[in-house]
């Protein structure tokens, strides 16, 4: 087996779009254009402080939709093919030194993945585990002796077995809860509803020319092809240049989901990775942003999911007793799911593709593991609704929410309520 050198990831940095056409080192930043590839910032760095609650509320409520740790890729061809593509270069005897070395991590990387097709890394089981302790410690009066914890998963074995490392570090910090979990297709309805939604997709379709000719205008370059090959005459003829780049950056993204896995950007220059990222952004921002050009209707994917989640709060906000509601999915489930509850900025309509980058950063909210917590407080004793302050954690960050409130990050649960409720009627379903 291929023998990963351990490594830490380091503490998140904020973003700029930096152009230099000298190699790339895998910084931060560089690991943040990875979009939906970027692991979790807060495995091995703090989380984000909480602000303490108003005078006389305790927590007693969380609503939440996480998505799966850390995972190898998806398909078999991601590993497979690059070496496909090399090999010409090979038998032709038009490999680099480099180019040989890239070959060879690329057919250790292609052994330890055989078997493991879009499964869960320990680094992604890692994620959630910490997750789970530091909501235990922010919200412990949540987490009291004989707490109903209820767990949903879809039914692929990461979220899974990511919905069991959160549960197993829960039952660790208090073995008195009350756990159930599931993982059916009879709640993919809200769970994992994005496939079969025929609204989103079709809004999606709107913008599908914009979308065109935005990846048009920022093409990357492919001069990394002479790292790998000696011959620029042979890889102009015999080398798929863009398919090879399209790999090897996809490789290198996702090598931060795994201890210590070689990437390759010493291939690349940061120009080319950046457009390679303003491409993917805008990319997920057609597919489930807010935008006119889109109808205003991509992120009601997640209409089923939000309406779920205020049907249980509202069973919970009556109740004396405290608990949570967990459920743990996929990526296209929670960036979508934070456009339609206008999470701080991420719901703002945006209509020029040049424009998103600058105020729409995809890393920011779908990482691996990323998660939304919708946390309800109340003063001790109350069951009344209209008491019911909310406050909602991104990442656990603390977030700006649609609606007025002199006590930002709580919101009055009620308000919070009626807004989404209303807003989820322009789509009945």
């Amino acid at each position: 087996m291929y023998v990963f050198f351990m490594k830490s990831i380091i503490t998140a940095l904020a973003v700029g779009v930096v152009l230099s056409a000298a190699a790339v080192e895998p910084s931060e930043q560089v690991r943040q254009l990875a979009s939906n590839y970027y692991a979790y910032p807060y495995t091995t760095s703090p989380a984000p402080a909480q602000t303490p609650a108003p005078k006389g509320y305790k927590p007693f409520h969380i609503e939440h939709y996480g998505r799966h740790g850390s995972r190898w890729h998806i398909g078999t061809g991601m590993y497979r093919n690059p070496i496909k593509l090399l090999e010409p270069a090979e038998r032709n005897n038009k490999l680099t030194p480099r180019g040989k070395e890239v070959l060879a991590q690329l057919r250790d990387i292609e052994k330890d993945s055989r078997g493991r097709d879009g499964e869960l890394t320990p680094l992604g089981a890692a994620q959630h585990r910490g997750i789970a302790r530091r909501m235990y410690a922010n919200f412990p009066e949540v987490f009291a002796d004989g707490s109903h914890v209820d767990a949903r998963s879809t039914v692929v074995v990461r979220c899974i077995l990511s919905m069991d490392n959160e549960l197993q570090e829960l039952l660790a910090a208090n073995p008195k809860l009350n756990i159930t979990s599931d993982a059916s297709r009879a709640d993919m309805y809200y769970m994992n509803f994005t496939d079969t939604d025929t609204v989103a997709a079709n809004a999606a379709k709107l913008a599908k020319q914009q979308l065109a000719d935005f990846h048009a205008s920022n093409k990357p370059g492919y001069g990394f092809v002479n790292k790998l090959v000696s011959d620029p005459q042979f890889a102009a003829d015999s080398i798929k240049a863009d398919a090879l780049f399209y790999y090897l950056t996809k490789l290198s993204a996702n090598a931060q989901s795994h201890y210590g896995m070689p990437a390759f950007y010493d291939l690349f220059n940061q120009e080319d990775l950046d457009k390679e990222w303003l491409n993917d952004n805008a990319s997920w921002f057609v597919r489930m942003g807010n935008s006119k050009l889109t109808d205003n209707l991509a992120a009601f994917s997640q209409r089923r999911l939000l309406h779920n989640m205020i049907a249980s709060a509202d069973t919970a906000v009556t109740s004396a007793k405290p608990g949570a509601n967990l459920r743990f999915g996929h990526e296209v489930c929670v960036l979508p799911l934070v456009v339609l509850m206008e999470l701080d900025s991420y719901g703002d309509e945006i209509n020029d593709l040049s424009e998103v980058a600058a105020k729409w950063k995809n890393y920011e909210i779908f990482p691996m593991a990323s998660n939304v917590q919708m946390i309800f407080f109340r003063p001790e004793g109350s069951t009344n609704p209209e008491d019911v302050l909310v406050k909602v954690l991104l990442n656990e960050r603390e977030v700006k929410l649609p609606v007025a409130t002199a006590n930002a990050p709580y919101y009055k649960w009620t308000d919070l309520r009626n807004y989404y409720l209303k807003k989820l009627e322009r789509i009945p379903d």
